[in-house]
């Protein structure tokens, strides 16, 4: 170890591990050996993925109390097969990467966890969310709001569609931006949420302007699905958010918990100066 580099000691399901350098931008050298295949296998076995995981014929996996075992596995995960659970869009699955820290499903999963628990959101799997993780495993404590997608189309008319548990809890119709100002196009998960906030930024002409929303659920800087007042929707008309008429923002708003993956979709009213994410 480097001379100066800060060491902190970490319990982990009753066990104290020793870990450098503990920035949430910098995993430590411990949490960086932990397996991502383990990650996935837990957080699906709490309720935190849209899939299921069983063990291999033949493999050991620790009782979920057996803290010196799911150490060890944290280390050395067991082989299993992950399930799709049923009534997901199956654009969805294109997030999916099997033991892999680089896929949506797994950095919203880690955020949601993070929220649960009171843990800074960032969706960075580091020692405080191993921490975490293997005393809910061993307390039995699984996702207390389940799991939820949304895909925003810009269609014609542009709507919102929710999955949650595997059922489809809404659509309704929506609105993204205008070309001087449009939507991303891809994939993002909720970082922040509001009931109401005074939305506050410049136009495209150069004016500011200050609007209250309620319902915010943030997912990409600072677009957000909200409620707006409008005289219609399922067009263009935002400056980027996806808004939505009252009834259907208070309905989003229950569902859009944090790490929620939420899809712009390109359809017949997307804008030619539509951004698209590269990386979804």
């Amino acid at each position: 170890m480097a001379v100066g580099c800060a060491v902190v000691l970490l319990l982990v399901a009753g066990i104290w591990i020793a870990l450098a350098n503990t920035s949430h931008r910098a995993i430590p050298r411990s949490a960086r050996a932990y397996s991502t295949t383990r990650l996935d296998e837990l957080l699906a076995q709490l309720g935190y993925l849209p899939l299921t995981w069983t063990p291999s014929a033949g493999q050991t996996v620790p009782a979920d109390n057996d803290a010196a075992g799911q150490l060890a596995a944290a280390y050395h995960a067991p082989k299993g097969q992950f399930t799709w659970q049923s009534g997901y869009p199956t654009e969805l699955r294109r997030f999916w990467r099997d033991g892999t820290a680089d896929g949506l499903i797994l950095q919203g999963a880690v955020m949601a966890f993070e929220q649960q628990h009171g843990l800074t959101v960032d969706g960075i799997a580091g020692p405080r969310v191993w921490h975490g993780l293997l005393r809910a495993v061993a307390a039995h404590d699984v996702n207390k709001v389940g799991y939820t997608y949304a895909i925003a189309s810009e269609g014609d008319p542009e709507t919102l569609t929710i999955w949650h548990n595997g059922h489809q809890v809404l659509q309704t119709v929506a609105d993204t931006g205008i070309p001087a100002s449009p939507t991303t196009i891809g994939t993002s998960p909720v970082y922040l949420r509001h009931y109401y906030q005074d939305m506050k930024g410049t136009n495209p002409n150069g004016t500011p302007y200050s609007s209250p929303a309620y319902f915010i659920s943030y997912f990409r800087g600072n677009l957000a699905v909200h409620w707006y007042p409008r005289a219609s929707y399922g067009f263009p008309q935002s400056l980027g958010c996806v808004e939505l008429p009252w009834s259907a923002a208070k309905t989003a708003w229950q569902y859009l918990s944090y790490g929620t993956l939420v899809t712009v979709q390109p359809g017949s009213q997307t804008p030619s100066t539509s951004p698209v994410d590269p990386a979804t």
